[in-house]
């Protein structure tokens, strides 16, 4: 009887959800018949499933298990029906997808579980595919919400706010206020790892703009044979190994903003397709042949003399203009020493935490000896230090000894043994040790990516990669 509660042909072979985990799914329904056979369906496709028979014994279960991934309810069970036991898990779970299920479904049924939480409705008998799809897009749709709550916390996090207390950094605060909710396009101007990234996501937040999505695009790291395809999209069979449509990161900025790092890089050919954008508000993927309209508001990033650029003739001039309507300056490090030791002990906090360490103190002779740099990496640099330190540092206590032995161009006999106490597993030392090993030959170069690229014999698009994989910025 389980095996004709549900309708569709068998299958022989597992349907799994493309880059998803296995999912457990908890199935609430008085009828034995669709319980048993939407858990044959369910484990074939290698999830985990639960069973309860009624509403209550449904609620004890997600109460039991926190892990429980999404809920199949029927909506007319004895007792409390269905209805009346959405808004129970609506408020313990809201991030759960729930679907209802029912044999007596109507538009307007389907519209109040809607009303009160539900994420999808499904009529009886229940449809084999049709439920292989819920699970698909419950899924995704579960995964969305969490990565976009995970930014959000992330945007709130220390190394998300601008810290420190120097005037300079002041007026960079004063003109994000005034900017922000503005439609006004930005550029950002400032050295390698001063902060332009954390500039650009403020001027988001602080928009009317903020639901919508940041997309940032690191012009420098992507080839140039690339980039269009990457920014405006393209169309199945556009080129050779565009096996599917795909949106470039205009349309995927729709509603919100689009950052565009180290534009300065740009060709020339991609800047004029960008100020056509820009002109027209619409973009056309490649092998496309109809315009799509974009809402977007640009903010662009550069370490580069922009101005000067234009009358090398190596970026267009009306670009220029286009972009920089509110130019912002990020001040390097060394022109605010004085929030040095304000970032540096937020930066071990972080760490500390993240490591589950006790968080360390930094003694006057350190913090003195770090406001005397010339921090060539900027912020960047000065974290990537203080990560160092948080590993390899013993003590409660960051001395100045500590410092000295770790920017030592020659790591000691003792400092590498540290390492190697500290990174016991060969996978986790291999990705410590090139970070480290990457860290130290950027800030010989004084944080210049091409030149580091060139010495290392890596390709410049490679190193980018690694340093957003290593989180060097």
């Amino acid at each position: 009887m389980a095996r004709e509660a549900l309708r569709g042909p068998p299958r022989y072979a597992p349907i799994r959800l493309p880059g998803g985990p296995d999912l457990k799914i908890l199935v609430i329904d008085d009828d034995e018949a669709i319980r048993e056979s939407l858990d044959l369906v369910l484990r074939f496709e290698h999830h985990d499933v639960l069973l309860a028979p009624n509403g209550e014994e449904g609620l004890k279960s997600l109460r039991d298990d926190p892990t429980v991934d999404m809920v199949f309810l029927d909506i007319k069970m004895p007792g409390r029906d269905g209805l009346e036991v959405l808004p129970d898990i609506v408020a313990d779970r809201a991030d759960l997808p729930v679907v209802m299920i029912s044999g007596h479904g109507t538009i307007e049924t389907a519209m109040e579980a809607t009303r009160r939480g539900a994420f999808d409705f499904i009529e009886k008998p229940l449809d084999r595919d049709r439920v292989l799809l819920t699970v698909r897009n419950a899924h995704q749709a579960r995964r969305l919400v969490s990565e976009n709550t995970q930014l959000r916390e992330r945007l709130s996090d220390t190394s998300r706010r601008m810290l420190g207390n120097h005037p300079k950094l002041d007026e960079v605060r004063s003109v994000i206020e005034k900017v922000a909710p503005t439609p006004a396009r930005v550029l950002i101007q400032g050295e390698n790892g001063s902060g332009k990234e954390l500039v650009a996501r403020l001027v988001h937040e602080m928009s009317d703009r903020n639901e919508g999505p940041f997309v940032d695009v690191n012009c420098a790291a992507i080839p140039k044979e690339l980039l269009e395809s990457e920014l405006f999209g393209h169309e199945k069979g556009a080129f050779t190994g565009a096996t599917e449509q795909r949106k470039g990161k205009f349309e995927q900025a729709d509603g919100g903003t689009l950052f565009l790092d180290e534009v300065g890089d740009m060709s020339l050919e991609a800047q004029a397709k960008v100020l056509r954008v820009i002109e027209e508000q619409k973009v056309q993927r490649v092998g496309g042949a109809d315009p799509i309209p974009v809402d977007v508001r640009l903010v662009a990033a550069t370490n580069k003399d922009l101005k000067e650029a234009s009358e090398e003739h190596t970026f267009r001039e009306d670009l220029y203009y286009r972009l920089a309507v509110v130019p912002i300056r990020v001040p390097p490090l060394r022109e605010r020493r004085s929030d040095v030791p304000i970032l540096a002990k937020a930066f071990l906090d972080q760490f500390a935490t993240n490591l589950g360490q006790e968080k360390l103190t930094i003694a006057d002779p350190a913090q003195e000896w770090l406001s005397k740099q010339d921090w060539p990496g900027n912020v960047r640099q000065l974290r990537n230090l203080m990560e160092r330190c948080a590993i390899l540092c013993d003590g409660p206590v960051l001395e100045q000894k500590d410092l000295d032995a770790l920017t030592s161009p020659s790591a000691s006999s003792e400092g590498v043994e540290d390492l190697f106490r500290s990174t016991p597993n060969f996978e986790s030392f291999k990705h410590t040790s090139e970070k480290l090993y990457l860290q130290f030959w950027l800030a010989e170069n004084e944080w210049n990516v091409k030149r580091t690229a060139e010495m290392l014999g890596m390709q410049r698009s490679n190193l980018y990669k690694k340093i957003d994989r290593y989180q060097l910025k």
